[in-house]
């Protein structure tokens, strides 16, 4: 295998990750590199980003309904509300990962952006997309790097205004999934792909 694009079951090159599975393909096809905006919606991409830290995206990816449903759809002002009670709950839910660390650093990052200004969030994340003008199209996996300076200082910007359990390779991947780089490799059918 080169790491090159590969034909999907409907003919059209895909990056190879989004042909393991039929959730990956949905994901890659309809999510993956499309600009996401809004501070909920990107508190959610953050949160789930750190729960898959040391996990594959698959496993968060099939559990992300739970998630949503034990994290109040991810409405920052509704996680800054939740208590002891809710912490215990989630600590014992099996349906999302029941890591303390993550958790605690899910809702203690609810409770600092609940204080943030709307919008700010959003604002904050987007300053550090890069220029696409500037950022060489990967060709193959290889290609694609895991951590660029940009997404270095959006984590020690989070880092310095209280936001836990982000690093600069966690950064980079929200920086993918969100739509701040277009890392689909040059020949697939989703690269450029905007809703």
């Amino acid at each position: 295998m080169s790491g090159g694009a590969e034909p999907a079951p409907d003919g059209g090159l895909r990056c190879p990750w989004g042909l393991s599975t039929d959730d990956y393909l949905t994901y890659h096809d309809t999510e993956w590199g499309r600009p996401v905006h809004g501070d909920d919606a990107l508190f959610e991409r953050l949160c789930l980003e750190a729960f898959q830290s040391g996990l594959s995206w698959l496993t968060i990816l099939r559990r992300r309904e739970g998630f949503r449903a034990a994290f109040a759809g991810f409405s920052i002002p509704a996680v800054a509300a939740f208590t002891d009670t809710d912490r215990e709950r989630l600590l014992a839910d099996a349906g999302i990962i029941r890591n303390r660390a993550k958790v605690d650093a899910t809702l203690a990052n609810a409770k600092v952006l609940a204080d943030w200004p709307a919008g700010e969030l959003d604002a904050l994340i987007w300053s550090y997309a890069p220029d696409p003008a500037g950022r060489p199209v990967p060709r193959v996996l290889g290609d694609v790097a895991a951590v660029t300076p940009e997404s270095t200082a959006l984590a020690k910007e989070l880092k310095k205004r209280s936001i836990r359990f982000v690093g600069p390779t966690t950064a980079y991947a929200l920086m993918q999934a969100c739509g701040l780089v277009d890392d689909h490799l040059a020949d697939c059918v989703a690269r450029g792909a905007r809703p």
